[in-house]
């Protein structure tokens, strides 16, 4: 049994932060059922590099049912009002507003489903004066300072994965957990609210304590820390790189004793504590790359190791996706999906007993895998759907059996509201509504 088996997650969801929340709760058995606008989520359309499929969507949307609503018309809205009546947690990311002006409103659902747990993520949260501003990462990352703080001192920088989206979603992941957990000893709901903004604000408070009371903000330090010293990329003889650290005195007397060879500067008042060595970092980083220059990597990481100095590889993305450790732990495996299997990490809350990746990597893509959630509900969903829909016809644009281009337009004439794969998006002259059905 998987910790979260029999939850039913709705999720209106686009983008990154709410998909990968609710994917985490799927990799935990939760049975998520993804409902997408008419064409389905933007993110599907961000690049095509996973086998004409987007890296994004794939990331963050395994172990899903997708289901595809006009929430603008009466018909989808009822639709997503019967599955939120057999839903434990409803999660939704539109803009602020949004959900209530489509029928929604939160008090509402308190008062009518009061054991489900809501959770709304936001850019800058559903009051104050940023309410209603576009929030994508790079600006959350801005207006949070994290900008200010990564680079070099002549290049403010963006971090290389999307940190906001990636906060608000494990807060929120974080947030409905403790939420079930609460809800398993009082009976009732709860209400969340998750803003990027200050999920990523709760990131910064060792700048903002750093700035607040040490009167400067950190400086921009390129891949070294701003506040330890030694601690960073440093070359070696041979046209390498090394990454140390040295968090303690012990570790740096062992490093000028035993990596350095120069025991000297142990105890040398420039150096002898991090503080002095954050002072005079221009110098030390000079001395350890005069030593380094003249030993190979090998030779560089044999000493680390026999000085217990903290020590990694400056990888690649490549050598990453090769990271023995990853490997020799079994880390990653392969998923369904609409193009053939791809390659998936297993979910990092391993629970020992059942083998890594019991959740993601046995399921796989939603509607796709013979695990894949959302089976019961959503296809009497569907049937219900079927008998008020007329023939609808697919939209285009997406790779099924029946379309496997891709072309703009698809002769298939659908009998019911339902495709059998999950990237199908269909449409009538009634209300558009479309559903995907998962693999039995």
């Amino acid at each position: 049994m998987r910790p979260l088996d029999g939850i039913t997650v709705v999720a209106v969801e686009q983008a990154i932060a709410a998909p990968l929340a609710t994917r985490h709760l799927a990799d935990l058995g939760a049975r998520v059922i993804k409902v997408e606008r008419p064409g389905g989520d933007f993110a599907r359309r961000y690049d095509r590099t996973v086998k004409g499929l987007s890296s994004h969507f794939v990331w963050v949307n395994r172990s899903k049912a997708s289901l595809t609503l006009n929430l603008k018309h009466p018909e989808g809205r009822r639709i997503l009002e019967a599955l939120l009546a057999r839903a434990d947690v409803f999660v939704q990311n539109l803009a602020p507003g949004a959900i209530e002006r489509l029928g929604f409103p939160t008090h509402r659902l308190r008062e009518t489903y009061p054991s489900l747990i809501i959770c709304h993520i936001s850019g800058y949260g559903l009051t104050g004066p940023y309410r209603d501003k576009k929030a994508y990462d790079l600006l959350v990352q801005a207006e949070a300072g994290i900008l200010a703080i990564t680079g070099t001192p002549g290049t403010p920088s963006k971090a290389g994965i999307p940190v906001a989206d990636i906060a608000a979603g494990m807060y929120a992941f974080a947030g409905i957990l403790a939420a079930l957990f609460r809800r398993e000893r009082t009976g009732q709901g709860a209400v969340l609210e998750i803003s990027l903004l200050e999920a990523l604000a709760e990131w910064m408070g060792y700048p903002a304590y750093y700035t607040r009371y040490g009167g400067r903000p950190p400086p921009r330090t390129g891949a070294h820390h701003a506040a330890i010293a030694p601690y960073g990329p440093f070359a070696t003889g041979d046209g390498k790189m090394v990454l140390l650290g040295i968090q303690n005195e012990r570790e740096w007397v062992r490093f000028c004793h035993q990596v350095l060879a120069r025991p000297e500067l142990a105890h040398d008042p420039r150096f002898e504590s991090n503080a002095a060595r954050v002072a005079n970092r221009q110098r030390l980083e000079a001395l350890i790359a005069d030593v380094f220059s003249a030993l190979a990597l090998e030779e560089i990481v044999r000493r680390l190791e026999a000085a217990q100095i903290a020590h990694g590889h400056l990888r690649s993305v490549e050598e990453f996706l090769d990271h023995p450790q990853l490997i020799a732990r079994g880390r990653w495996r392969e998923i369904d999906s609409p193009v053939g299997p791809v390659l998936a990490l297993s979910p990092p809350h391993h629970f020992r007993g059942r083998g890594p990746g019991h959740g993601a990597g046995a399921r796989g893509w939603p509607g796709h895998g013979r695990s894949s959630p959302g089976v019961g509900l959503h296809r009497r969903a569907d049937r219900r759907l079927a008998s008020r829909t007329r023939h609808l016809r697919c939209e285009g644009g997406h790779r099924c059996p029946s379309n496997p281009a891709g072309q703009a337009a698809c002769t298939r004439t659908l009998k019911s509201a339902t495709c059998t794969n999950t990237l199908w998006a269909a449409r009538s002259a009634k209300p558009t509504t479309s559903g995907s059905r998962p693999s039995p």
